[in-house]
């Protein structure tokens, strides 16, 4: 079976990519290799269930609006969807798809980063309807 273990953003300007994960989800970042190539993304305690990741300098061209999303979308969980949202706007990020329940599971919506890739933002909540 193939488990995810790692995934990489790949951003047109690194550093504000870097200063929207810091503020929307408290992420941290290693420099690792030569200076603005790659940064580890450390998502929480080794100790939780999840993944840690990458951070690049995007090649190419950015997704097109509108376009369909063309790259694995990553969700992580958050004590509020709401203010989450919020704050992903505050960053200068924007809505992808509004907050919607997934009924005994959560609240789930996606933003868009600084860069144009989507996030999901999920808050457990059994109750959802």
């Amino acid at each position: 079976m193939g488990r995810v273990v790692h995934f990489e953003i790949h951003a047109e300007q690194p550093e504000r990519a870097i200063g929207f994960y810091q503020r929307v989800l408290g992420w941290t970042f290693t420099p690792w290799g030569p200076p603005g190539a790659y940064w580890l993304v450390t998502t929480g305690p080794a100790s939780d269930p999840g993944i840690d990741g990458g951070l690049l300098p995007r090649r190419g061209a950015p997704p097109a609006e509108g376009a369909a999303v063309n790259a694995f979308v990553c969700t992580a969980t958050v004590d509020a969807v709401d203010a989450t949202i919020s704050t992903a706007l505050e960053a200068g990020g924007t809505l992808a798809l509004p907050k919607q329940p997934i009924p005994g599971v959560g609240w789930l919506a996606y933003v868009k980063d600084t860069e144009g890739n989507i996030v999901g933002v999920m808050q457990n909540d059994p109750t959802a309807k």
